[in-house]
């Protein structure tokens, strides 16, 4: 439902395998977020002729899609827009009478961003969404590539090639197999790669942007039957690249458009990515490739939010992250505070009595599970468990791999052990069994403290903890009546007592007003 009183922003994309335009609108937290995505494959690079003009017919396919476009953009009443143009339209001759014939049909400014500022954008959107201090990123358009690297989040290097999947297909020899043109785009990247000594030998992550590198990422999980939703930050390694690789040169197009995971309109130049992605990976050494869902638009969105601030990436993705969370979902800030001082009190009394291992590591996954335990019940209430894990579990939450973001679930939806190990189910390689132990303590660790802040009132002011070899005591100092708080930590205690297999006694114990 599109709302009048909505703060809309418009982004077109003209890029040289496909065209965009993305409506977003302002959360509460001021992040965008998208409301309409419409894709058009329109391969513009194929229309350059041999003077580097877009010819007539990729002119008309340029007009006429932007066309479709501003219908679409006529029903929201957005309040920021603007047209960028990558690789084709920069790479082409006669791009100032581009610019005239849609600013004449469309009254729009299309800006023609150059290379440094196609490159920048890309490191600006992995740098504010992952958790990554220091990598290459790779970002493989139609008709160019950029790369970066940047070290403590600062930007070090960029580059542009003029390849892309589009220009690197064309090198295929007709009478050559798949495998023979595979190694002909090997050769010629490896080349242009070994060209920039800066990324020879790296040793870092390597992060994927573009469709390109989600297809590649969305192949591999459709393998693996990989059990948790969502694409950004999915880890691969070199074994799985080639692995990929070698799968897709055996098929026939026929076959490769109906690989799962694969969009039919990439089967053709899906190769020449994936060969220049492990290429690029073999170069830097890298010690994992990353996908990042976040790249060229939402870096320009990155540019938008941060105008005003003094650098251009957020001091703290995560709690960036989970704090637009908290106000999505309308989350109380004071109980959050307050459960986080308890639970510090707690965890850090049964960390120093070497409680099942508890140690500093550990407090990480709990204190980020604070903000977001419970969330479920927004939804409903008696299935708030199941709607808990599965929104944390599934959704984006940027500065969080998966593998972290499955703890923090496991911890913020905890209800009681049968419920735990019916989450873990699925990813039961994912823990050891100590893991899967040590993470049932903390989230029923956390599901008491919640309960001794049930009215939201912050009434327990104070903890005292004696920790003993069969028995817990809590001294629990209140001001105001905290019957309520007594009552459901009396009720939620049997968790920790199962888990810690000790006996738990509470004392509530009045302050002085």
């Amino acid at each position: 439902m599109i709302k009048s009183n909505q703060d809309y922003s418009a982004l077109i994309d003209i890029g040289s395998n496909s065209m965009r335009l993305v409506i977003y609108a302002k959360e509460k937290s001021g992040r965008l977020y998208e409301v309409e995505n419409v894709k058009a494959v329109s391969r513009l690079s194929n229309y350059l002729d041999k003077q580097q003009n877009l010819s007539q017919e990729g002119i008309n396919v340029l007009l006429s899609t932007l066309t479709n476009f501003a219908e679409v953009l006529a029903i929201y009443p957005y309040q920021q827009f603007v047209c960028i143009a990558t690789a084709t339209v920069r790479q082409a001759h006669n791009r100032d009478d581009l610019i005239k014939k849609v600013k004449d049909q469309f009254d729009w400014d299309m800006v023609i961003l150059s290379e440094k500022e196609e490159a920048y954008y890309g490191y600006l959107a992995v740098v504010n969404s992952t958790p990554m201090t220091e990598a290459i990123t790779v970002d493989m358009g139609g008709g160019s590539t950029e790369v970066t690297y940047f070290k403590d989040r600062e930007l070090i290097h960029s580059h542009s090639f003029p390849f892309g999947t589009l220009t690197l297909k064309a090198l295929y020899q007709a009478d050559f197999s798949e495998s023979k043109n595979a190694q002909i785009i090997h050769q010629y990247v490896k080349k242009q790669f070994h060209s920039l000594p800066w990324l020879i030998d790296r040793h870092v992550p390597l992060i994927g942007i573009g469709g390109s590198a989600r297809n590649l990422a969305q192949i591999d999980q459709n393998e693996k039957a990989y059990p948790m939703a969502g694409l950004h930050q999915y880890q691969m390694n070199l074994y799985d690249i080639n692995r990929i690789l070698n799968y897709l040169v055996a098929l026939p197009l026929n076959k490769r458009e109906k690989v799962e995971g694969l969009s039919k309109d990439r089967a053709d130049i899906i190769i020449p990515a994936v060969e220049t992605f492990k290429t690029l990976f073999e170069t830097v050494k890298a010690d994992r490739f990353i996908l990042s869902q976040k790249g060229l638009r939402d870096g320009i969105n990155y540019s938008w939010l941060l105008a005003n601030h003094d650098t251009a990436y957020f001091p703290n993705v995560l709690e960036e992250s989970l704090n637009e969370l908290v106000m999505r979902y309308d989350l109380n800030m004071n109980q959050i505070s307050h459960v986080h001082y308890l639970t510090r009190q707690f965890f850090d009394r049964l960390a120093k009595n070497q409680v099942q291992g508890l140690t500093s590591k550990d407090w990480f996954y709990l204190t980020h599970a604070i903000y977001v335990f419970d969330l479920g019940q927004f939804i409903d209430p008696e299935s708030s468990a199941q709607h808990t894990f599965y929104l944390l579990a599934n959704q984006t939450i940027d500065g969080l791999l998966n593998h972290e973001k499955l703890k923090i679930a496991l911890i913020a939806s905890y209800k009681n052990s049968v419920t735990f190990n019916q989450f873990i189910k699925p990813f039961k390689g994912w823990l050891t069994k100590h893991e899967q132990k040590k993470f049932r303590l903390i989230g029923a660790l956390l599901k008491f403290t919640y309960a001794l802040d049930a009215t939201k009132r912050q009434v327990i002011k104070k903890i005292e903890i004696k920790v003993k070899k069969k028995e817990i005591k809590l001294k629990l100092y209140y001001q105001r009546n905290p019957s309520a708080e007594s009552y459901q930590a009396e009720k939620q205690k049997k968790h920790l007592e199962q888990v810690l297999k000790r006996k738990i006694v509470l004392e509530f114990i009045e302050l002085d007003q």
